[in-house]
């Protein structure tokens, strides 16, 4: 199927074309007409699916059917987006630039974390389409910046994630001043019982839309895992480095002086990297990603806030530096690549300490994570231990004659 198929007027079509795109993604086959048709839609969709496309397209196209003629411009947001992360909203607004390039419609994105004075201007000038996180949008209601009585179109995105990071409260305040008579997209990757109420009282007769349960990774991602001692975490992820094919990696550590620390360690030997993280402010947050995507940086490591928010064109290698005590988490992780049909490979590190996590995830995804091992020379002292009984295979571990900060021997098998 091409996108000429689902009836998308001429613009958008044209847009997407020049983006290079011509056959949808499954979500996007099965959600784009049902939007265009009017009706409420459930999508259960875990991030890499195209969702964005998804929801952003129907949402361009039926507001400008239905423009006031004369108005290219609405003087209140007719369309609303609410998702989690500023990094997510930023993509979400680069989408809808890229599809709506040839249409009269305008949009702005809002977050905390900076000024709200820009943001501000570009309401009050006018915009079609707001994009924003619960936090900073219910500021500017409060300070009467922005009306949503207009709203015809609302997107949820990322419900659960709302969820996890304790944001379902603010979003119940936003949907409560919305018009009651609107259309409304929904989307989550899982459907705990706070997320299913949510959809039962705010949907009415939704066309349901399910791909790629969370529960079962990408079959195109290449998974495997390293079972190593922390200490020798650092020299297998240099290690690896050493390979060429490895252009660019999103890393992930379960804490926010983990990923300085690593990041340290890794410019300390000449790997050009930077952190991404809550600490962190939204212009060096920003810069890092910028960084990374144009490759002026080869590494970029992230806390789990990015888990969900980071979307890269033709991201080829993940690697889990630290496992999730989360099992959901390492599938939203590993989704950063292997993204709308590429292919993509993911790396883990298990220490000995994080067995269980392994354990979990693996019952999680049905299915065991391919083992590796590795000759690894270290700067630390080293411990040799049995992998877990799903592989008879025991990690080689060597100590380098000479050690040093900046060299790193041992060879991967």
């Amino acid at each position: 199927m091409l996108f000429e198929q689902l009836a998308i007027i001429e613009p958008i079509l044209r847009a997407l074309e020049k983006e290079g795109y011509t056959t949808p993604t499954r979500i996007q086959q099965e959600a784009i007409p049902e939007v265009l048709k009017g009706r409420d839609l459930l999508g259960c969709a875990q991030t890499g699916t195209g969702k964005t496309a998804a929801f952003s397209i129907p949402m361009l196209q039926r507001l400008y059917e239905t423009m006031p003629h004369g108005k290219p411009m609405a003087s209140k947001p007719r369309g609303l987006i609410l998702t989690p992360t500023r990094e997510l909203a930023i993509q979400i607004g680069e989408s809808i630039t890229a599809y709506g390039r040839f249409l009269p419609i305008r949009h702005t994105v809002i977050f905390g974390g900076v000024s709200q004075h820009a943001q501000v201007k570009n309401i009050q000038q006018g915009v079609d389409i707001v994009v924003a996180t619960p936090g900073r949008l219910l500021d500017l209601l409060q300070q009467k910046l922005i009306s949503l009585s207009s709203i015809q179109f609302f997107v949820l995105d990322e419900a659960d994630r709302m969820l996890d990071m304790g944001f379902i409260h603010d979003v119940k305040k936003v949907i409560a001043v919305l018009p009651a008579v609107r259309q409304t997209l929904f989307f989550s990757a899982t459907m705990p019982t706070e997320i299913q109420q949510l959809v039962q009282s705010l949907l009415k007769d939704p066309a349901k839309v399910t791909v790629a349960p969370v529960s079962s990774t990408v079959d195109i991602i290449n998974q495997s895992v390293y079972h190593v001692s922390k200490q020798q975490k650092l020299s297998l992820m240099i290690e690896l480095l050493k390979d060429k094919q490895i252009q660019s990696l999103l890393v992930f550590t379960q804490m926010k002086h983990a990923a300085n620390n690593l990041v340290k360690k890794l410019q300390d030997v000449g790997i050009s990297s930077a952190a991404i993280h809550g600490n962190k402010s939204q212009n060096a947050r920003q810069l890092a990603l910028e960084q990374f995507k144009t490759g002026r940086i080869r590494v970029l490591v992230a806390t789990d806030i990015a888990a969900r928010g980071i979307d890269i064109d033709e991201l080829g290698h993940v690697l889990n530096y630290e496992l999730p005590n989360v099992p959901e988490t390492y599938v939203h992780r590993i989704g950063r690549t292997g993204r709308a049909g590429a292919s993509g490979t993911a790396i883990s590190f298990c220490a000995p300490e994080e067995r269980m996590f392994l354990q979990d995830i693996e019952k999680l995804i049905k299915k065991r994570i391919p083992v590796r091992t590795a000759e690894v020379a270290v700067h630390e002292p080293v411990r040799t231990f049995q992998a877990p009984s799903l592989s008879p295979k025991r990690i080689i571990v060597t100590k380098a004659v000479k050690q040093s900060n900046n060299i790193y021997g041992g060879i991967l098998q």
